[in-house]
């Protein structure tokens, strides 16, 4: 199972950078003092001094990808957000939200939410989860707003078939919010006692809406069809099949690789990192789900650009690619990047598809996160 445990995160961001107007190409010491904002930008402030937050603009439902309020602009998700100076303690700091908006550089940090376990995870057997980390986004219920699945660390004494740890949280006019609910595999969706992992969204049988596909036991894929209620429920119950792996993911790019209007899987032989070059087996999408073999699929690398500059400190900083997707509206994918030094420093950037060379539109450090929460 890829639960990420205390301190970890799938696409983990930090702190003590400040958010930059398009084309600056260095990163400022933290600075303690409030900034005005200015065109929705706003400056990271360390520990919990005030940083200038803007409601969440209402929608009325979309079909952008990763819309949770549903007003036609690709939202942003984080994971291992950066941790205050003074907490040592090892659970998740939560989920970050940045929603995009009408400008041209797409998002606004400005416009952010953050999800907690507390305040927003299921309870499982009187328990809130220590891990709470997103995995995957789509619209689930058919509803015009992006859901989110969120992986956890159910109760389990070692004896018997594992609780399922996936967790759904549901968008709104509003974005996401309230409590999750846990994803609901039927008996006879589950194969064998391993942990549900790896979800990947997609419409694997062509009827229009959403599915899921996760790991099960033994190489074989639990195939979950969509619609799913609000309770968490798929539309029906179906036998895994065989022909899946340790890790599924999405193809590159496009879902629907041979244009028969049923998304298609990728197998792998362990997970797959955003902007790593790898290669997987390609089970091609039909009425019965994602079961007839494709060949080989290969996700390239991706080429990251100079990176923003971090304040000093003593471990050199990493740069790993978030996503690629279109975040300004221009249907070409642009890049995310974040860079990282801990647990304490941090700068995401967002840049243009074209040209390659550009700077960002935007960067930002999540210590935004710290406060207003």
């Amino acid at each position: 199972m890829r639960i990420r445990m205390a301190a970890a995160g799938a696409i983990s961001v930090a702190c003590a950078c400040a958010v930059l107007l398009a084309g600056c190409e260095t990163t400022p010491e933290p600075d303690t003092r409030p900034a005005a904002a200015k065109n929705g930008d706003t400056r990271p402030l360390a520990g919990q001094a005030a940083a200038p937050r803007l409601p969440v603009p209402r929608g009325d439902g979309s079909r952008v990808p990763a819309d949770f309020n549903g007003d036609g602009h690709r939202d942003l998700v984080l994971n291992g957000l950066v941790k205050a100076p003074g907490d040592t303690h090892g659970d998740d700091a939560g989920i970050g939200i940045v929603y995009g908006t009408a400008a041209a550089r797409g998002l606004d940090p400005a416009v952010r939410q953050l999800l907690t376990p507390r305040a927003n995870a299921a309870e499982v057997k009187g328990t809130l989860p220590a891990a709470f980390d997103a995995e995957a986004s789509c619209d689930l219920d058919k509803d015009g707003f992006a859901d989110l699945i969120v992986a956890t660390d159910p109760p389990y004494d070692g004896i018997g078939r594992t609780p399922v740890p996936l967790q759904l949280l549901f968008g709104s006019p509003t974005g996401l919010g309230g409590k999750a609910v846990v994803l609901r595999i039927p008996d006879e969706a589950r194969y064998g006692n391993d942990w549900p992992d790896n979800p990947v969204c997609g419409d694997f049988d062509g009827d229009g809406s959403t599915d899921l596909a996760v790991t099960a036991s033994a190489g074989r894929i639990s195939f979950l069809p969509g619609p799913f209620t609000r309770t968490g429920a798929p539309r029906t119950a179906v036998a895994p099949f065989p022909g899946g792996g340790t890790a599924l993911a999405a193809p590159a790019m496009e879902a629907d690789i041979n244009g028969d209007d049923a998304d298609d899987l990728v197998v792998l032989s362990r997970p797959h990192a955003p902007g790593a070059a790898s290669k997987g087996k390609l089970l091609l999408g039909g009425p019965d789900g994602p079961r007839r073999p494709g060949g080989t699929h290969v996700f390239d690398a991706v080429a990251t650009p100079p990176p923003p500059a971090l304040s000093a400190g003593e471990k050199q900083p990493t740069t790993d690619v978030l996503i690629q997707a279109d975040f300004d509206g221009d249907k070409r994918p642009d890049l995310v990047t974040r860079t990282h030094r801990g647990e304490r420093a941090d700068v995401v950037a967002l840049y243009p598809a074209k040209p390659a060379k550009a700077p960002p539109l935007i960067t930002f450090s999540t210590s935004v996160f710290l406060s207003g929460l």
